[in-house]
Formats: structure tokens, sequence, C-alpha cells
């Protein structure tokens, strides 16, 4: 229905789900769960508690439903984050569309670790800061931009990057004492896992990667 040929699963528009509790600790906290963290990383950080994290855990994690979060571009390509409900390989999958093409391709997923190509900080930003009124899908940008930061794979975050993330947090919901707090520890892992190196190819450069046929509204 969202995605032509992605048939591995049912998936169902999830962007009625952002506002409710618990969503941002079911889509981040995972990355700050790797053991890395001096502190444990808990809910309260993105203002849910534990039990507004276990309701919403049920729908998004719900074999008979995959949600898929669309955001689509001005200019350049858009993403779409689905959640992948298969009975024993949960996990979540990052696709980029790109205008004039007939398929998304798949860039990136998220199991137990991440694995892929991501995004620079500046192509993030780019998708993020650049909605398209015309399409279905996730038009905020502060949502936009969290949605995408799983897939940043950059070391070399500009001064501004825990500013810009902090700004994020809080415009969701997140208190600001504790919005600082988890945008360090994003951060810290996010660069920490950076996968770029001297051979790397940016998905935005028309490089081949896996595909899945057309992205419809």
């Amino acid at each position: 229905m969202l995605i032509k040929g992605y048939d591995v699963g049912p998936l169902v528009p999830g962007e009625s789900l952002l506002v409710h509790p618990g969503f941002w600790s079911n889509y981040l906290l995972a990355m700050c769960s790797d053991g890395g963290c001096p502190e444990r990383p808990v809910p309260e950080w993105f203002g849910d508690d534990g039990a507004d994290v276990d309701a919403l855990s049920e729908v998004l994690f719900d074999p008979e439903r995959w949600p898929a979060f669309r955001v689509p571009a001005e200019e350049g390509p858009g993403a779409v984050a689905i959640y992948r409900n298969l009975d024993g390989d949960y996990g979540t999958d990052y696709l980029l569309t790109h205008p004039g093409r007939s398929y998304a391709e798949q860039i990136a997923s998220w199991d137990v670790d991440f694995s892929g190509t991501g995004l620079t900080w500046h192509e993030l930003i780019r998708i993020a800061d650049s909605p398209s009124l015309a399409d279905e899908g996730v038009q905020d940008t502060a949502t936009r931009f969290l949605l995408l930061l799983p897939l940043l794979t950059d070391p070399d975050v500009p001064e501004t990057a825990s500013a810009r993330l902090v700004s994020a947090l809080t415009a969701v919901g997140a208190p600001q004492v504790t919005a600082s707090i988890a945008a360090e520890h994003l951060l810290a892992h996010l660069t920490r896992r950076s996968r770029h190196d001297p051979t790397w190819a940016s998905p935005l450069s028309g490089a081949e990667r896996r595909a899945v046929p057309q992205v419809t509204p």
C-alpha cells in the first residue's frame, strides 16, 4: 500500500504514532543501550515513563501492522523508516526515495546493531529541512530530523549539532534538562559507530544499492 513491491509485511502509515507518549523512547533509546554509557538510558530522558514505552511498543512491533514513517523531500531524495516486524527478525529498515526513479533503495537497517551506509550530517539536514508539502508523510522539520537521526554515520558533526538535537527533542516533548542528556548520549553513540571510510560512497551520489520497487503516496 505504501511501497509497491515491499511485500515482506503489511505496511501501514505510522505518522499518527509520532505524538503518542513513548514513541521517541522506543525509536531512539536503543541506540544508547549497547553498554557504552556510564549511566543507564531511561525513557525519562524523552519525557516518557516505562508504561508509555511498553504500551506503544505493542503497537510499533505488531506483526500484523508494520508502521512506515515517510519523510518526503521537496528536492532530492526523501526517506522512509519501516518497522520490520518479522517474527524472530524484528528491526527497522531505512530506504531512500529518489525523484524520477521507479524504486526506493534500502541503505541501512537497525536490528541489534546498525548496518548500512547511512548519511553525513549535511545530507541528513538537507532532507530534514526540505519537506515536500505535496506528498503524504512527516512535514515538521524537528520530527523529520529525529526520524532520520539513526542514519547518521558521520564522525565530524558541527559544534551546532548538539543544540540542533536538543531543540528537536524539546520540540517533541522532552524536558529541557533531560533533552541535553539524551542529545549528549545519542551523538556520542552515533559518531562513535561511524562507518565512513576513504572508499565510502554517499547514497545520495547515485551509486547503486539494494533496491525495492516504487514508493507511492
